[in-house]
């Protein structure tokens, strides 16, 4: 089960189009679908859960606590809908993409991938390339 939960302004468009994605890409890396919770938050709120969870005093645009066991994912995935807005502005993408690469993003961290060396963001970001292309946008 994949849940979206906002608590903020944001409300996610055609979820269920998110969701079909998401267990194709999860069914795609060998491993199957527990309980993944998406929460759509601030960044004043993310701040908050870093410093407490994490004690780490800076912004980012997520969070992700990992409760995978052997190959079924759970997890609760925290993304500050303002780090997507300004990093898309950032990176000349629209909201909507920069949103698709934060949360499969938050899947790969379930599924073992990290991103604190220069080796690991490159095989991250090879990663989420590969994954964006199977989320089908509508002309």
């Amino acid at each position: 089960m994949i849940d979206y939960t906002s608590n903020s302004e944001f409300v996610l468009k055609d979820p269920d189009k998110y969701t079909d994605w998401l267990i194709a890409v999860i069914k795609e890396e060998g491993f199957e679908l527990g309980e993944i919770s998406y929460v759509f938050t601030s960044d004043e709120e993310l701040l908050e859960i870093n410093k407490e969870y994490l004690d780490h005093d800076y912004y980012t645009d997520i969070i992700t606590f990992d409760y995978t066991s052997a190959k079924v994912l759970s997890g609760d995935i925290f993304i500050s809908t303002d780090r997507v807005k300004d990093n898309a502005g950032e990176y000349n993408v629209t909201f909507d993409e920069e949103l698709r690469r934060v949360m499969i993003h938050g899947v790969l961290h379930l599924m073992g991938f990290n991103d604190k060396s220069e080796e690991e963001k490159k095989k991250m970001t090879f990663k989420e390339d590969s994954k964006l292309k199977m989320f089908h946008v509508e002309q």
